[in-house]
Order: structure tokens, then C-alpha cells, then sequence
């Protein structure tokens, strides 16, 4: 069997990639399955997307990319099925989809772990958000062989066109990758949060919070992220996201944080962030928002809080008592080891390819 991935970014940068299908490339070639990789952004374009100027090197990174997307048309025929992630193009309409699937007429693998049907109507945006036609995400769903959804929010949506759905949700590689566990027999706390710059905002949710627990406690609040956030704090840390030091530097928190707004788009959000956690024993303190309340056993694996009283209540409690940590931490992990691994999702992944 052979297999093409189309993808938006390079192999190993985005988490929606490392934890949905990357980590089981190796499964897939001890099958004696033949794997090849098509991302849109290169890796020098990857680089500098974010960053502001460069102009010219993004026009031509993403010339590049549709350039890509024409070589891909010529050569798969010669595979079995197609993977794609999200979408084959950053903007514009859904043509590979539609040639790859209606002319060429191969099993297309549609996945998708947010609510990438929404359209952001901000201001700044607004352009921008024209031009990815995101109505193109039903279109996709209605040619896909199969549909693979990182939650029942995502999966109820796309049941609206296609009946082949199946709950496929981010997992951890336990086994090799985030295969410590968190010792908190530490002298100093320290609570933490990971993401990317675009999720820098829903820390807004916990700031008032953290001020006021700095008034009365000693401990460091980690952000581990690529960009600095705007905001200042006396406890504040700032961690630069590396590939080679994510699990090293998650290891060193005490309490893991996931802060989110109650609005249709976190529902479509994972529950990344809870699940590294968890996976290294770290006690995670959630937002009771979409796929949170599935993962999160309220006091069991973690705590959930929807008013600055319950982050408050849970985040002291947890600062107080390190065996609470370890007894949370290690509750947490278990969870992530039946449900949310590599391993325990092994044949749920596989099944898209039959």
C-alpha cells in the first residue's frame, strides 16, 4: 500500500501534525507501507511566516507551495490513498481536493483537529479571511472516502456530509517521547502554559488570578511559547518554544494550564496542551470547555474551573500540596496511557486505511 500526506507544514514544526499523524509514520512503515510527504510551506518559508517584513521570501515561499500542489497532481495516481491535513492549499478554492477526488478519483483521508469551517470576521483578518474559503471544508468532507475528526464537536459537523466520520483524536507517543514523569518533590512550584502566539490571548482569562496568587505565594509562571506575551508579571518566565527541549522544559512545571473562552471555536480546540501534560504527570487545570470536560475527570486527573474563584481555589490547593500533584499527576497519566496514546489508538488509526 502506498499512501500520499499532503500537508500545510513542513514535517516535525506544527503541533496539529506531530500529534495526529507524524508520530505514526513508524507504525505505518513496519507495515511495509509506502509513505511520501507533500507539505505546501517549505522550511526556510516556515521560518520566517511569522515574523514580520520579509515580504518578498513569503510571496515566493508560497508561489513555491502551489507549484507543489501541480507536481502532486502528476504523480498521485500511483498511490493507494491521500492524506490530507486540514487543507491542500492555504487559500483559494478547493481544486486538488476536487481533481485528486472526483477526476483522479483516489480514497482522499480528510483530517481536520479545529473548527477550520469558521470564518474569523475581525478587522484585521478580514481580508485574508476572504480569500481561504473556508465553505470549502463541507465541500472536502462531502469528496472524502473518510473523515478523521479530533473530537464529537468536529465529527458532529462533519456528519452533515459524510457518513464515514470516525473519532480520531491527538495522541501522545508515551512510549518514547513523553516517557518521563514530572518528580514534584521540587523546593519552588512553578505553574505553566505552552502554546503558539495565536493562543497568547486566552492567558487574558488567568492574569487576574496569578497577580493575585503572587501577592501571597513564592512561585514562577512559565510560558513556553514563540512569541512573547504583551502582558507583564512579577512571577513571569518566558521559555522559547524548541522541538529539542519541549519535553525537558514541560518537566519542569508543577501545574499545567489551558485557559479557554466558551465560544464555538475553542469547542472545536483538542485538548493539546491538557494532554502533554498529563501524559508527564503534570496535574492539569482546564477550562470546562468542548473535549476538556472528556479528557479532564473533574478532581480526579485534574481540576476544572469556569470563574477566577475556582482557578484560584484549585491553583492554591495544588501550590500547597506536592503529594496532591503526584496523586493528580500520576491519575492523569494513566488516562492518557488507556486513552489518549500512540498505542491505545494504534488500530483506531489504522482503520482510516481500509
Amino acid at each position: 500500500m502506498h499512501i500520499l500526506f499532503i500537508i500545510p507544514y513542513p514535517i516535525e514544526s506544527a503541533p496539529s501534525q506531530r500529534f495526529r499523524f507524524e508520530q505514526y509514520f513508524e507504525i505505518l512503515k513496519k507495515k511495509g507501507w509506502g509513505l511520501r510527504i507533500y507539505s505546501f510551506i517549505d522550511d526556510h518559508t516556515w521560518q520566517i511566516l511569522y515574523e514580520r517584513g520579509h515580504i518578498f521570501s513569503k510571496a515566493y515561499g508560497i508561489l513555491k507551495g502551489f507549484i507543489r500542489r501541480f507536481h502532486v497532481l502528476l504523480i498521485v495516481k500511483k498511490y493507494d490513498y491521500v492524506y490530507i491535513h486540514r487543507e491542500a492549499t492555504p487559500i483559494g478554492p478547493p481544486i486538488s481536493e476536487w481533481i485528486i477526488s472526483k477526476i483522479i478519483r483516489k480514497r482522499v483521508i480528510y483530517d481536520f483537529d479545529d473548527a477550520v469551517w469558521m470564518t474569523d470576521t475581525s478587522e484585521n483578518n478580514k481580508i485574508i479571511s476572504s480569500i481561504k474559503c473556508h465553505w470549502k471544508v463541507s465541500m472536502i468532507c462531502k469528496w472524502a472516502y473518510k473523515v478523521s475528526c479530533g473530537n464529537e464537536f468536529l465529527c458532529d459537523y462533519a456528519k452533515r456530509f459524510n457518513k464515514n466520520v470516525i473519532l480520531n483524536p491527538s495522541t501522545i507517543d508515551n512510549s518514547h517521547i513523553h516517557s518521563k514523569i514530572k518528580d514534584h518533590n521540587t523546593d519552588k512550584v512553578i505553574i505553566g502554559w505552552t502554546g503558539s502566539h495565536s493562543t497568547l490571548e486566552y492567558l487574558d482569562i488567568i492574569l487576574p488570578v496569578i497577580r493575585k496568587l503572587e501577592t501571597k505565594y513564592n512561585f514562577e509562571f512559565w510560558i513556553i511559547s514563540n512569541k512573547k506575551p504583551k502582558f507583564k508579571l512579577r512571577s513571569l518566565v518566558l521559555v522559547q518554544w524548541q522541538k529539542s527541549t519541549e519535553v525537558s522544559d514541560l518537566l519542569n512545571l508543577d501545574i499545567g494550564l489551558m485557559p479557554l473562552n466558551d465560544d464555538e471555536w475553542a469547542k472545536g480546540k483538542c485538548g493539546l496542551k491538557a494532554l502533554q501534560y498529563m501524559a508527564l504527570g503534570i496535574p492539569p487545570v482546564v477550562s470546562p470547555v468542548g473535549v476538556n470536560k472528556s479528557i479532564v475527570d473533574h478532581k480526579v486527573d485534574g481540576y476544572w474551573c469556569e470563574t477566577s474563584d475556582d482557578w484560584y481555589y484549585y491553583l492554591e490547593k495544588l501550590i500547597l500540596d506536592p503529594g496532591l500533584r503526584t496523586e493528580i499527576g500520576k491519575c492523569a497519566r494513566d488516562k492518557v496511557i488507556k486513552h489518549y496514546s500512540v498505542t491505545s489508538n494504534k488500530d483506531n488509526f489504522l482503520s482510516l486505511f481500509n
